[in-house]
């Protein structure tokens, strides 16, 4: 598919990875904040909707004709489909315990997030609890930053969970392999979370926005020498 030139040209290096993503009004938001922001491509894992399902058409407004899709991946295909030095980041969907984390009074609460993405895998049935889990290593430890802080020095991805399932623990792992961090979005006290596609769209623009801004610096550098 060939993909109109003044979409290539304001193409970002920022990606969309969408993981476990099932509800097609969801998806189809998404991939109209993706073409909207800019980014160069987004990635379906496994386990998502498939992008040209009708509801999904619906809701993308004609997205699927203005970013490129690529469709239902495994996940240790998903670095091939990444630029070199591209940096991994989760969208944190646990408010309260990442806002914990970042204010250094997390101690045991960051199990409670991770049993969240975990519950319903197949790493809760082996019945191991999870802080032996980290101990052995197959539960990743990412730091948290808020989505405001800078995050696009290098080409960066961004993990997007469903709402049912959250993320995947090979997400969390590609973050890690790659440096990458936890995004959090704060929310006031007594809401749990938000929306996959607004926690997208959020995202997805603040990145827009960074680049911007660098691009901007850069810009005026050159034009002081």
């Amino acid at each position: 598919m060939t993909y109109p030139k003044t979409q290539l040209h304001h193409s970002l290096p920022l990606l969309l990875i969408c993981d476990n993503l099932r509800d097609p009004g969801n998806l189809g938001t998404i991939l109209r904040s993706a073409a909207g922001a800019g980014c160069s491509k987004v990635l379906l894992t496994k386990g998502c909707v498939d992008a040209w399902e009708p509801k999904v058409l619906r809701a993308g407004m004609g997205a699927h004709f203005q970013v490129p899709i690529i469709n239902n991946l495994e996940w240790e295909t998903v670095p091939n489909y990444l630029p070199p030095d591209t940096r991994v980041y989760v969208a944190d969907n646990c408010g309260l315990y990442a806002q914990a984390q970042m204010s250094d009074t997390a101690s045991d609460r960051g199990l409670v997030c991770d049993r969240r993405f975990l519950k319903f895998r197949k790493y809760a049935e082996e019945e191991e609890d999870l802080e032996t889990g980290a101990r052995k290593g197959w539960l990743p430890e990412l730091e948290v930053q808020s989505y405001d802080s800078d995050w696009t020095e290098a080409p960066a991805a961004v993990v997007i969970g469903g709402e049912t399932y959250g993320v995947s623990l090979e997400s969390l792992q590609l973050a890690e392999s790659t440096g990458g961090k936890r995004l959090l979005i704060p929310v006031v006290p007594g809401v749990d979370s938000l929306n996959s596609a607004m926690a997208a769209s959020i995202l997805l623009f603040e990145g827009k926005r960074q680049l911007r801004l660098r691009a901007e610096h850069l810009s005026r550098d050159r034009s002081y020498h």
